[in-house]
Formats: structure tokens, sequence, C-alpha cells
């Protein structure tokens, strides 16, 4: 039986005992993603981290929620009310839907009645993450056009352009999926995986994904929308309490969602590394939740990392980067993708296939070194007098100290 025809079966009890479950998996999540966050910089910088409040600090991300909450909530008098207080439930609200369609086990049993974590199996699943995290950022954008404040209008400005430039890239990734598996459902795309992951046989429309999930979820070193240096806390400027509170869980819930649609996409969903999938089996099949869960937690970790280790891009470099390295990039793929399945689909060699993938690899090399050989090229040349730097007046050289002494003297 398939997943679709598996939940399809539950009753409407289930559905909802399903999302309370993932709800609250979700709010866990993002608990121990802020103390796991903060603990694991802290060891990259020589730091302790969090370590009183609580075990080993445990505690301490939930007493950080508690005194969000009961923080003074201030609305500007410049603000639009209405929208500035809808813009934080928008992002939190889109960041928890992305889950409906996400599979975290296989068959399993809940209440007595067999069935899967996972609330909804659509034909176009990865479609509908997409949009739903399309709807998210007009949270942002909202945020900071309601504000009434100059700063957060231009951390919105920075979000809607960051999410036209990376969710271009990030869709285009997933097209040579699409193509592989056969289908957009997220349930058959992990079926589709059963032998070898798409993260090994379409690496690069991985790490296409991975680059264009850390700008989607505003990240360091994307993390132009809320850059302190430049906007000060960019479109969450001007928010104080719950409020703040709820951009603050939307961000890290959206780290978890993307993260999970990267293992369902790319390493295989819930099944078990390559060698171990009689524990699939364990627990009654809940076992594949520790599967899932670690995989998730694999690039939680690498969010993590490049936060701890990279500096901010200037934003014109963010949106070259977008524009003129991940797109071109990513359509050249797909056309490689599509040209090597209809080979294996029409019966070519194994010989034909190797072939056609040496050549692919042998021109990207050639174009590479020639992009390197122009670059030197252009940076040993002479500048033409059009180009030359602006003009910086010289300083007067003093050459003795007496001239230095009467210099003084005069000023």
């Amino acid at each position: 039986m398939s997943t679709a025809e598996l939940i399809g079966q539950d009753p409407g009890w289930l559905i909802a005992v399903k999302g309370v479950l993932v709800f609250a998996v979700c709010v866990l999540l993002t608990l121990m993603a802020v103390w796991g966050e903060r603990r694991i910089v802290a060891r990259m910088q020589m730091r302790l981290g969090p370590n009183r409040v609580g075990p080993f600090g445990l505690i301490q991300a939930l007493a950080d929620g508690v005194k969000l909450a009961l923080k003074e909530d201030l609305v500007p008098a410049a603000a639009d009310k209405i929208v500035f207080i809808i813009a934080p439930i928008i992002s939190a609200t889109a960041c928890f839907m992305s889950f409906a369609v996400i599979p975290m086990s296989g068959e399993v049993s809940l209440f007595g009645h067999r069935t899967a974590m996972q609330l909804t199996d659509l034909p176009v699943g990865v479609l509908y993450v997409l949009a739903i995290a399309s709807v998210g950022v007009y949270g942002i954008v909202l945020a900071g056009w309601s504000s009434g404040s100059t700063y957060p209008l231009l951390g919105g400005l920075r979000s809607s352009a960051q999410v036209i430039s990376y969710e271009v890239a990030m869709g285009l990734s997933l097209v040579a999926v699409f193509i592989y598996a056969g289908s957009m459902s997220t349930s058959e795309i992990v079926a589709a995986q059963h032998k070898w992951w798409f993260g090994v046989v379409l690496f690069p429309s991985f790490v296409i994904y991975a680059i264009s999930m850390v700008g989607e979820t505003n990240r360091a070193p994307f993390d132009l929308a809320e850059a302190e240096g430049e906007l000060v806390g960019g479109f969450h400027t001007e928010y104080s309490s719950l409020k703040f509170a709820l951009f603050f869980l939307a961000e890290y819930v959206n780290i978890v969602a993307v993260s999970a649609l990267a293992t369902t996409l790319f390493l295989g969903g819930y099944h078990a590394l390559p060698g171990l999938t009689f524990t699939e089996q364990w627990l009654g099949g809940w076992f594949t939740l520790v599967w899932f869960f670690a995989k998730v937690i694999f690039f939680f970790f690498i969010f993590v990392w490049l936060r701890g280790t990279l500096p901010r891009m200037r934003y014109d470099q963010f949106m070259k980067f977008g524009w003129k390295v991940l797109i071109p990039a990513s359509l050249f793929w797909i056309m490689i993708v599509a040209t090597m399945r209809v080979l294996s689909l029409q019966g070519a060699s194994r010989l034909t296939v190797i072939s056609f993938a040496s050549a692919i690899v042998l021109i990207v090399l050639l174009i590479g070194a020639g992009f390197d050989s122009a670059k030197k090229k252009a940076a040993l040349a002479p500048l033409p007098d059009e180009a030359a730097p602006f003009p910086v007046p010289m300083i007067p050289s003093l050459s003795t100290t007496s001239e230095i002494e009467g210099t003084v003297q005069r000023g």
C-alpha cells in the first residue's frame, strides 16, 4: 500500500493528533536549536555558552522565550497597526504549514491505526512547500513596510529581492529531482531513493539547494534582511515582546522546515543509511523517526557552522552570486540531467552515458580554466585613462626634522 493510500484512511481525530504532535515537535526543536546554536558557536569562539539555567543550560531558551513574552509590547505611532500585528503571524503560520507534506516515518501504528507520520500527500507536494515559503516572506516584507521606519523598510525590500533571486535557484535545483523521481510527491520521491540517494546522484542540485536554503532563511552569511551593521535590526527593528518572539520562532522553524525538505529530497528521507536498513523495523517502524531527525540535525549543524565561520556578504555580491552563478549553473545542470535521463530511458549503453558525462565534465573544466585565465589577464592589464582611480591630493613630504618642527610651530 502506498503512503497516499495509507494516510488517506486516517480518521479526522488521528489527523488532528498528528498535527498537534508535529506542532509540538517543531516548538521543541526550536528551543533545542537555540540552545544548540549558542553552545556550538560558543565552542567555535572558545567560550562556554549557556550553562547555568537548567542542566547544561538546557532551559535557557525557554527562559528567554518567557522573558520575551512578558516584555512591554510597543507599537510605533507611525505604524500601520493592523498590518504590523498580522505580519509576524503570517511568518510563524507559514513555516508550520510546510510540514504538512513532509514524510517523517515509514508505516507505523498510532493508537491502533496503521498510518505514517505525514499529514497529507499531495501530487505536487514539493511545489506546495515552495508556495508556502513564498507566502512566509510576505510577513517579512509587510513587517518592514508597516513599521513606518526607514531601516525596517530597507530590510523588507532586501528580503523581497532576496526571495526573487534565491527561490528561482532553489526551484531550478529541484527540477532534476522531479526528472529522476518522475513525481513531485514527497513520499514518492523518498521511495525513489531506495537504492541511491539523490544527494549522490544529483550532487550539483544538492549543492545549489543547500546554498539557496541558507539565502531563503535569511541566515548568515546571507542575512541581508536583518544586517545589524547596516540596518540596526532590519525588518524587525520596531518589534518587541511576543511579536518579536514570533519572528524568532518563524526563523528557526523555517530552518527545520528547509532541512526536512532537503532530507526528503536528497538524503533518502526517513530511510536508514546504506547497510543499516534493518533498523527501519525497530520499535514497530518508529525508529525511522530517529534517522529522519538525525539528518535534519546534520543540516542544522551546517547552518550553525556557516554562521560561526563566514562573514556576511555585501549586498551586491549576494545578488550577483544568485543571478550570475546559481541560476545559470542550475539551467546548465538541468539540460545535462534531462539528456542523461533520456539516454538511459531509451536504453543507451552504459558506455554512451559515461562518455556523455565525461564530455560534460571536460567542457566545464575548460570553461573554468578560460574564466580563470581571463581574470588573471584582466588583473594584470593596465587601467585605461578613463578608468583611472579617483585622484587623491598629494601629502607634502617633510624630509627633515627642522621642517617638521617648523610645521608644528606654525600650526
